[in-house]
């Protein structure tokens, strides 16, 4: 069995060595400077076994999660085990929030960017002034107009941003998307690119396993990678 785990953790270990060698690449390519665009390995369903190597190992500390539920089981320990080596976890939400999490969620992330409608950002504001804690928030836009998707529609983003701005004092960081399954990712990161510019947001969270690159090559600043990683999920 420690055979089969150590075989495991190198395999990944190996993809995320070739995947940061990669984004580096692409950013060059680009001329963009690598350190400007960080990392989010994407963890949902993977264990705290199947993590840890790639932060004792592979230095990696920025993370996703899609549910609060789940990291709320995985992380306590995880970031306990990390300051232990001199490593603080960033931890992103990048799955949809219920009103009801919003308070788990400021207690639990550092990040959260999935923020797309007028009750959550309330939801959020009143964690935030209950806890103290203030995570970066991001605005997820459906960038595609998918109904099945969460999302702020992109004709209603500007007036979103400004709504959580002024109403409820949110302090916008970044904009998140994520492009509809088939179709080619350019057009939805230019989109959100221009959204972002128009609005004096400087970070960019989009591109994934599949089209990471693209995404460099159009401004994103946080990439989300999950299977590149970790391997196809069960």
């Amino acid at each position: 069995m420690a055979i089969v785990e150590e075989t495991q953790a190198t395999g990944t270990l190996r993809r995320l060595a070739s995947l940061r060698e990669s984004i580096a690449r692409r950013a060059r390519d680009c001329g963009r400077d690598p350190v400007a665009i960080r990392l989010i390995a994407v963890a949902k369903t993977f264990s705290a076994g199947e993590i840890w190597p790639t932060i004792a190992e592979g230095g990696q500390v920025l993370f996703g999660e899609n549910r609060v539920q789940e990291a709320k089981g995985k992380w306590r320990d995880l970031r306990a085990r990390a300051e232990e080596i001199g490593k603080r976890i960033e931890l992103h939400l990048i799955g949809p929030l219920q009103s009801n999490k919003a308070r788990e969620a400021v207690e639990i992330f550092d990040v959260i960017e999935t923020l797309d409608r007028e009750k959550l950002a309330g939801a959020l504001a009143e964690a935030m002034a209950e806890t103290g804690r203030r995570p970066k928030l991001f605005i997820q836009v459906n960038t595609g107009s998918e109904p099945q998707k969460a999302g702020i529609e992109p004709e209603e983003a500007d007036a979103f941003i400004a709504l959580s701005r002024k109403k409820y004092e949110l302090t916008i960081e970044g904009l998140m998307c994520i492009p509809p399954l088939g179709e080619q990712a350019s057009p939805h990161f230019a989109l959100l690119g221009e959204i972002a510019k128009r609005n004096g947001i400087n970070e960019l969270s989009m591109g994934m396993s599949a089209d990471f690159e693209l995404a460099i090559q159009l401004g994103a600043t946080y990439l989300r990678v999950g299977a590149a990683i970790f391997g196809t999920r069960a």
